[in-house]
């Protein structure tokens, strides 16, 4: 297991030494030592032999200064859908299903999938076109796109196309691979940008469309993933006025196996092989998507309300300080597990997995967008959110809005 996180300086705690002050130290991650082999054999969050009531102990971890360096905002936000609606009553005609079924088990009651000439790539200008707009931006002051997806029309990457459409003419982008974690990992790469230096704006887009990949006759999966593109916009300013409070990213490979997409071969189209065995090679193409819904569900009710509280020590501040829960929307009973675990009320809850199930990365700035412009999350508000899903990966932010 690898984990990183990064730190702010106790808020409540003026009294100790400001860490922004410290000069000379080289951006980086903060990582613990390796686990010996015993212990990261019950640190695995995804294997099925965890006692739930056993808590590994953690190794001590350095304490670092924080790196002195440009903070980060975010200031605008958008998103997409595609027109298409599927229901729970749509999918019973052709899987053994019910409504009934599908919204106890994960509330979710609709989905949206693309449809005619629709594709994710203008889904994903929608999304920044709108952030830009909000954020009051124009196209060609952002200096960095992060395009967070897994599923880009091309292969080679969806970025380029993106920030070319949008009018991002003097900027840089590419992709980010993190499945349902990877708007979070994208959030989190922007800040490590500006704080670098010389980068003042960059777009954020997660977007999927897991539609694609969906066995519609395997009712455990094509109940759950729908389409969909978010985006925010994050910008430099002073340190002290730095909106990522504290985060926490981790994977663990060896969970792969409970929720992938692998690659398969086809059979080729070319039959001379010149006597050589196995060449050409075959074509190859991606198999649906394989989950094991009651290990993935283990994993993440574990997993994430952990996640939530690294990033919150590493923040210097109490679940009480909360605002707004905000986790990838996969499953009601997960979100609900979470916020019962930091006793965090319903009405902080932000979900709205019912009307467009799970859309991966597209998931937290999908949900984000819809309470920013419903009124609902106001400049000055801390969120507090997470990402999780296949690599395993999973991590979390916890953010100022504004």
């Amino acid at each position: 297991m690898v984990a990183a996180s990064g730190i702010a300086p106790p808020r409540a705690a003026a009294a100790l030494p400001c860490a922004r002050a410290r000069a000379g130290h080289r951006p980086g991650f903060l990582r613990s030592p390796p686990p010996t082999a015993s212990v990261a054999a019950q640190l695995r969050c995804c294997a099925s032999a965890v006692d739930d009531s056993v808590v590994a102990p953690s190794a001590p971890r350095p304490r670092l200064p924080r790196v002195v360096g440009m903070g980060s905002k975010l200031i605008g936000s958008g998103s997409a859908t595609p027109s298409l609606s599927i229901s729970n009553d749509d999918l019973s005609k052709f899987v053994e299903t019910s409504d009934e079924w599908i919204a106890a088990r994960t509330g979710i009651r609709n989905r949206r999938v693309l449809s005619g000439g629709e594709t994710l790539g203008g889904l994903s200008v929608q999304a920044a076109q709108r952030a830009l707009e909000m954020a009051q931006v124009r196209p060609e002051d952002v200096d960095l796109v992060l395009f967070c997806t897994s599923t880009p029309d091309d292969l080679f990457g969806g970025a380029g196309r993106v920030l070319a459409e949008v009018g991002c003419t003097n900027a840089f982008g590419f992709d980010i691979t993190a499945a349902c974690s990877g708007f979070i990992v994208g959030l989190i790469t922007a800040t490590r940008f500006i704080k670098g230096g010389g980068i003042k704006n960059v777009l954020v887009v997660g977007a999927d469309a897991l539609s694609q990949y969906v066995d519609w006759t395997d009712r455990g999966t094509c109940i759950l993933f729908g389409d969909a593109a978010g985006a925010v916009l994050v910008q430099s300013c002073n340190a002290d006025e730095d909106g990522l409070l504290g985060f926490c990213v981790q994977s663990d490979g060896h969970g792969q196996k409970h929720l992938h997409c692998s690659s398969s071969n086809a059979d080729s189209i070319l039959s001379k092989t010149n006597g050589v065995p196995g060449f050409p090679p075959k074509k190859t193409n991606f198999s649906c998507i394989e989950m094991n819904g009651k290990e993935v569900f283990r994993f993440a009710v574990r997993c994430v309300p952990q996640s939530i509280e690294k990033a919150l020590e590493e923040a210097g501040l109490p679940a009480s300080s909360i605002d707004w829960l905000l986790l990838h929307q996969a499953n009601q009973r997960i979100i609900d597990a979470a916020a019962n675990r930091l006793s965090i009320p319903s009405e902080k809850v932000i979900s709205n997995l019912a009307n467009y199930g799970n859309t991966s990365a597209a998931s937290i700035p999908l949900a984000l967008d819809e309470a920013v412009r419903g009124g609902k999350v106001k400049t000055g508000d801390i969120i507090a959110a997470s990402g999780f899903g296949a690599g395993l990966t999973w991590g979390s932010a916890i953010v100022k809005w504004g």
